[in-house]
């Protein structure tokens, strides 16, 4: 709602800007990047930073964001590998995967996001009652970090399969068969999580059409 947004403006504004570690890939890991919210726009920016010990004092790289994503219609979920980690699950199928300095930080980013996407969807006439949309932020979140789960699967099976030292070769038709359907298989499920978060949120409250 549109009170939510107002009232996570007019707090600390630190819980919409500030440093976050970013989850690149498996082999870069994860990385320093500073991040800024415009809650009127409902864009997620994020830019190149030298780390520092402070937010307030951190230095930019650049001038242009490194990457920005829309947050009306994105899910926002904490994460249960730790009390730091925190995903944003954009409408797009775009994913973030962030990590705050602690718990509270968490709580803060998450809050704050999740008013700018109440305010957003509130505005395209997208939005669930408050109940259901956080069943779906729940739902969208376990199913996204199960399928990162499973890419980390098959970046595992990549590997074993191309270190093979034994009767089998890497280049083994089956195996080789097998690396393919298995990446293949996570991309189509990543990408009909995303076509079912669209869904979801396009589809229009029953409520209002009753109203008419």
């Amino acid at each position: 709602m549109e009170s939510n947004l107002n009232k996570v403006l007019s707090m600390n504004r630190q819980q919409l800007s500030g440093q976050l570690y970013k989850y690149t890939n498996v082999v870069k890991g994860w990385q320093y990047r500073w991040f800024s919210v415009d809650a009127q726009g409902g864009l997620l920016s994020y830019y190149l930073c030298e780390p520092t010990g402070e937010d307030s004092n951190a230095h930019i790289v650049g001038s242009a964001p490194r990457g920005q994503v829309h947050l009306a219609g994105a899910v926002i979920c904490p994460s249960d590998e730790d009390s730091k980690t925190f995903t944003v699950n954009c409408a797009s199928g775009d994913m973030l995967k962030l990590r705050a300095v602690d718990a509270r930080a968490r709580q803060e980013w998450v809050d704050g996001l999740r008013a700018v996407v109440e305010s957003h969807s509130n505005a395209t006439g997208t939005a669930l009652p408050p109940r259901e949309q956080l069943a779906a932020h729940d739902a969208f979140g376990a199913a996204r970090q199960q399928l990162q789960h499973t890419e980390l699967s098959n970046a595992a099976l990549a590997r074993a399969i191309e270190n093979l030292n034994g009767p089998l070769a890497s280049t083994d038709p089956d195996l080789l068969v097998l690396k393919a359907l298995s990446a293949a298989t996570t991309h189509s499920l990543l990408q009909c999580l995303g076509l079912l978060q669209r869904h979801q949120e396009l589809v229009p409250d029953p409520r209002l059409e009753q109203s008419f």
